[in-house]
C-alpha cells in the first residue's frame, strides 16, 4: 500500500462528509435499533449485484464469504469508534477491491445502493420521529461519504504507485535516485 498520513486522511473525509461528533455519537446510540435490518440489506446488495451481468464475476465463489464481511462493515457503521484504526481498515477494503481490479465506479455504485437501503430502513424505523430521523438520515449519508472517500483514497493512491512503478522500470530510474530527486525538488520550492 502507498504511504498514507491517517491522521490527516481521516480529518479531511470527516470534514469533506460532514462526519461531526455529533453524527458520530447518534451512529453509535441509533446502531441497536438499526441492526436487525442490516442482514436484509446486505442480502438485497448482494442480490442486486448478482444481478448486474459486469459485477457478477466479482462474486462468484465468494458470496457467502462477502456477505460475511459486508455485514461486519455495516455493523461497523454503527458502532464506532471512527478514528484512525477505522479509516485504516476502510482504506484496507479499499485496497483489497484494487487488487481484485474492481472498476472504481462499482465501489461509488455500491454504496448508492447500500445508501438506498438503509435510507429506507432509517425512514420505517424512525417513522413518525422527525428529528430523530433526519439526524439519523444525516448520520448515515455523513459515514457512507466518509467510507466512501477513504476507500477511493486507496484506489488513487495504488493507481499513482503503479504508475511509479511503470515510470521506474520504463526510464531504470532506482526508486533510491527517484527518492532523492523529489526530496532535493521539494526543497527547492
Amino acid at each position: 500500500m502507498a504511504q498514507t498520513d491517517f491522521e490527516t486522511l481521516t480529518a479531511y473525509a470527516k470534514c469533506f462528509a460532514g462526519l461531526t461528533p455529533e453524527r458520530e455519537k447518534l451512529l453509535v446510540e441509533i446502531g441497536p435499533t438499526v441492526s436487525p435490518a442490516l442482514p436484509r440489506i446486505t442480502e438485497a446488495f448482494y442480490g442486486t449485484l448478482a444481478a448486474i451481468p459486469a459485477t457478477a464475476p466479482f462474486l462468484e465463489g465468494r458470496l457467502d464469504l462477502l456477505k460475511q464481511t459486508h455485514l461486519r462493515w455495516l455493523n461497523g457503521l454503527f458502532t464506532g469508534p471512527f478514528d484512525v484504526d477505522y479509516t485504516k481498515a476502510l482504506y484496507k477494503v479499499g485496497y483489497v477491491h484494487v487488487k481484485v481490479n474492481l472498476p472504481v465506479e462499482f465501489m461509488a455504485g455500491g454504496m448508492t445502493l447500500i445508501s438506498d437501503r438503509l435510507i429506507t430502513e432509517i425512514d420505517r424505523i424512525y417513522s413518525g420521529e422527525d428529528p430523530l430521523r433526519l439526524g439519523a438520515l444525516g448520520a448515515v449519508n455523513a459515514i457512507l461519504g466518509f467510507s466512501l472517500l477513504v476507500m477511493q483514497q486507496s484506489f488513487q493512491n495504488s493507481s499513482l504507485h503503479e504508475e511509479l512503478e511503470k515510470f521506474l522500470k520504463i526510464t531504470g530510474m532506482s526508486r533510491a535516485l527517484f527518492n532523492n530527486l523529489t526530496a532535493v525538488y521539494s526543497k527547492s520550492k
